[in-house]
């Protein structure tokens, strides 16, 4: 059988993700504390690990009710910030650009996320799919797969680029927990997946490598024209109006829906 195996929302952009239990579906489409929270830099774009490999070297850890971040450096320092307060999220600013050396500020958005793709909602990775690519890289764990990719929702029990399905001509959707998903677009991959989620440090040869053995791979049931490169894992997709403010959970069953 299908099922949620695991939600994974990252509440603060380009820091590290928090596993849950059950999430619920925000207004804005998102999980609820996905990308709460993200740097800005002085134009006032997000500032993640798209720019600096140095977001993988600090280890954070977040705390839902109280949104109090820790944050524990390379070199030792650990601080705690309370983001739920406009004074914390500016002691954290000044940390965070001290330690970049950037200037920054640290924002919230509570609707929506600062999402890569607004008007969307959750990524979507399968099980299956995370063993494969870990299997194309020696000595890569699943977790780092997991961990590089950074997928909101993963469904056990499926094939390996099960997603793919998702998007394109006369694709279907997927139900969990009565919540209702469907898929929008393949996501695109940045330089993020080919650093090691803990140091930073890029893997030799990844986006080659990635690229043969995803075209080698791609499944019969996908419809190419939905995909403009094969620098390409995991979908994106949206939950209707309807079913904002719904909860999916772990352990949800899987099921798809036809168009």
């Amino acid at each position: 059988m299908a099922s949620v195996a695991r939600l994974t929302v990252y509440p603060v952009k380009g820091l590290d993700g928090l596993d849950v239990d059950a999430a619920r579906i925000r207004e804005g489409g998102t999980l609820a504390h996905d990308r709460e929270f993200a740097l800005l830099d002085g134009n006032g774009a997000t500032f993640n690990a798209k720019q600096s490999e140095r977001f993988h070297r600090l280890s954070t850890r977040f705390d839902p009710e109280t949104a109090e971040l820790l944050v524990d450096a390379p070199d030792g320092d650990s601080r705690e910030f309370d983001l739920d307060s406009a004074p914390g999220r500016d002691r954290a600013a000044t940390w965070f650009g001290d330690y970049f050396d950037a200037d920054l500020t640290l924002e919230r958005d509570r609707s929506v996320g600062f999402v890569d793709r607004p008007g969307m909602g959750p990524s979507v990775v399968g099980t299956g799919t995370l063993e494969a690519v870990a299997s194309w890289f020696e000595g890569l764990s699943v977790d780092s797969a997991r961990r590089r990719l950074r997928a909101n929702v993963e469904v056990a029990g499926v094939d390996p680029f099960w997603e793919d399905r998702l998007v394109g001509t006369d694709a279907p959707s997927f139900s969990a927990g009565g919540v209702r998903f469907d898929g929008v677009t393949p996501c695109g991959r940045c330089v993020v997946p080919q650093r090691d989620p803990d140091t930073g440090d890029p893997l030799p040869g990844f986006h080659e490598r990635f690229v043969e053995k995803r075209r080698e791979t791609f499944p019969e049931w996908a419809d190419p024209d939905a995909f403009d490169h094969f620098y390409a894992l995991m979908v994106i997709a949206s939950v209707p109006e309807g079913d904002r403010g719904e909860t999916v959970a772990v352990g949800d069953e899987v099921t798809l829906v036809e168009p």
